[in-house]
């Protein structure tokens, strides 16, 4: 596409996809496993936990569903090679409020949810001689079992786990056309940590260092260029000034601002009408984001070849894009090929691996298009998604009984798998299964700063270890780890990973700017001055 065209597109995609991506690394598809709310006493304080529930039907291995154990009850072994397998049986009466008409000698008996308190079910299920109890929801969600503060006998001796509806009537059914259904109980733990949460910080730390290289070359190849056309006295300064800050565009205090506070809107607007419509609209637009990602990475990959130097340099004028380079004519169909088959085949279990590299490709074109000028805007930007962050993912629980966040990120009330613009990989050694994922903007936002860094040390000709970049880059590594070690210690509650990030990468930029003595230059002008290579041509003659 021609330059002005790719911008265009580019910013509007990006400037929806960032306003809903401040999204915090979590684990797909988690419940709660603290609770501090519910309440506890002695022999009603178990965590609750995910139960797996391993169908047999006629002894042929079948479907595997996933249930919650209760708050009270015996607890459910952690390996399968543990767990028994135990026939089921239908309670008489359905309700299980009173003794079970059919003998039970240790089998495990499905229950329906109502007309008693759930440990009434468990105790009278208990004394018929069950050795664990299911219960079917009346919805399809999981529910949270508790103990009534005025029941005495919460002793319970067997397992207790509640189903989905759709689960609970699958078993039923097969009971009652007389067939032989069997079940094994138990609840694996997560690893501690998985090589999901690895390759995902890998992802994220080197897809900033290549945006953030590929923009310090960029304004360095520009400023090597306006000191030979000022060395000329060349005319054409100006135009080829204003062509460079064409395709760059520079946040400002005030837009970092407003960029905060429409994104809340926005946010807040997905979260009410959250639904199958708009995940389809946020499809779209990635795709799109995606393509002229995937676009401008190959295109400036492609051209550092001999091979394609001239077609990169060739252009021919196509209707209502201008002039278009034949390198980016011959990489544009496959580039649209792979968001389109993307977009067709997301809901696959390998879908990950195409919305991983639209993603980096996306993130990359962005750190390369937006540009942080200084460091005041710098702080402006990241302290104000600092707080939005916060808000969004702990303090909106208060307001709306959920984390708004999270909801978003896990497209909730959508019927989807969450919206799009997430990096994401599977949880290789996790029995849960589920995905590791991280929201653009914990990595553009922080990208910028971290961008910027090094495009002030290349003009500054600053070295490696006396330039910001270094320390930068490894402050956002730290702090993303960080992230991630508190997810883990949360049993994978959803963390605002700015939260952890911000304040190692802002504040070790602004501790070594203040100890160096740069931090008025950074904070106000944001690059190094440099001496007009008129007056350096006077002194080498003087």
């Amino acid at each position: 596409m021609a330059e002005s065209s790719k911008l265009t597109t580019t910013l509007l995609t990006v400037a929806l996809i960032l306003l809903i991506s401040g999204d915090s690394p979590a684990r797909a598809g988690d419940i709660v496993h603290r609770d501090d709310k519910a309440p506890t006493r002695p022999g009603c304080d178990n965590n609750f936990v995910l139960v797996k529930v391993q169908t047999w039907v006629n002894d042929r291995e079948e479907a595997e569903f996933v249930g919650v154990g209760a708050r009270f009850g015996l607890t459910l072994e952690s390996k399968e090679k543990d767990a028994h397998k135990d026939r089921i049986a239908l309670a008489d009466p359905h309700d299980c409020c009173t003794t079970p008409k059919n003998k039970l000698t240790g089998e495990i008996i499905l229950v329906h949810r109502g007309n008693c308190s759930f440990t009434t079910k468990a105790n009278v299920a208990e004394a018929a001689g069950a050795s664990a109890i299911l219960i079917i929801n009346n919805r399809t969600e999981l529910f949270k079992m508790v103990c009534e503060a005025d029941e005495p006998d919460v002793n319970i001796g067997i397992p207790v786990v509640m189903l989905p509806q759709d689960a609970g009537e699958s078993l039923k059914q097969s009971l009652q056309e007389k067939i032989n259904v069997s079940v094994q109980l138990y609840s694996p733990k997560r690893p501690l940590v998985d090589v999901a949460e690895v390759f995902l910080w890998l992802m994220a730390v080197g897809t900033i260092l290549c945006a953030s290289y590929w923009s310090a070359w960029s304004a360095r190849e520009a400023a090597i260029e306006q000191d030979k056309l000022l060395k000329d006295a060349s005319d054409e300064y100006l135009s080829t000034e204003a062509s460079y800050s064409s395709g760059v565009v520079e946040i400002t205090t005030t837009s970092a601002i407003v960029f905060i506070v429409v994104a809340s809107c926005f946010l807040v607007l997905l979260y009410k009408k959250m639904s199958y419509v708009f995940i389809e609209v946020l499809v779209v637009l990635f795709a799109i984001g995606g393509a002229e990602g995937l676009q401008t990475c190959l295109v400036a990959l492609l051209a550092c070849f001999r091979s394609f130097e001239n077609v990169a340099k060739s252009f021919i004028k196509v209707p209502f894009l201008g002039g278009v380079s034949y390198l980016t004519l011959g990489v544009s169909p496959f580039c649209v090929l792979c968001a389109v088959l993307w977009a067709v085949y997301r809901r696959h279990h390998f879908a990950w691996i195409g919305q991983d590299i639209l993603g980096v490709a996306l993130i990359i074109t962005v750190i390369q298009i937006i540009q942080v000028p200084n460091l005041k805007v710098g702080t402006v930007l990241l302290s104000c998604a600092f707080l939005y962050d916060i808000f969004w993912v702990f303090i909106s629980k208060r307001m709306f009984h959920e984390s708004v966040m999270i909801m978003v990120a896990r497209g909730d009330k959508s019927g989807e798998d969450g919206i799009p613009m997430l990096l994401k990989i599977p949880r290789m050694f996790d029995p849960w299964g589920g995905y590791s994922i991280i929201g653009f903007g914990d990595i553009i936002l922080p990208g910028l700063l971290v961008a910027f860094s090094l495009r002030y040390d290349w003009l500054s000709n600053k070295s490696l270890r006396e330039g910001y970049f270094l320390w930068t880059m490894i402050a956002y590594g730290l702090g993303l780890l960080i992230t991630y070690v508190a997810l883990n210690l949360m049993d994978g509650h959803g963390q605002p990973a700015l939260l952890y990030i911000v304040p190692f990468t802002l504040g070790t930029f602004i501790t070594l700017g203040t100890k160096r003595g740069d931090l008025r230059h950074l904070w106000t002008k944001g690059e190094p001055d440099r001496i007009c290579p008129h007056v350096r041509l006077q002194s080498s003659e003087e």
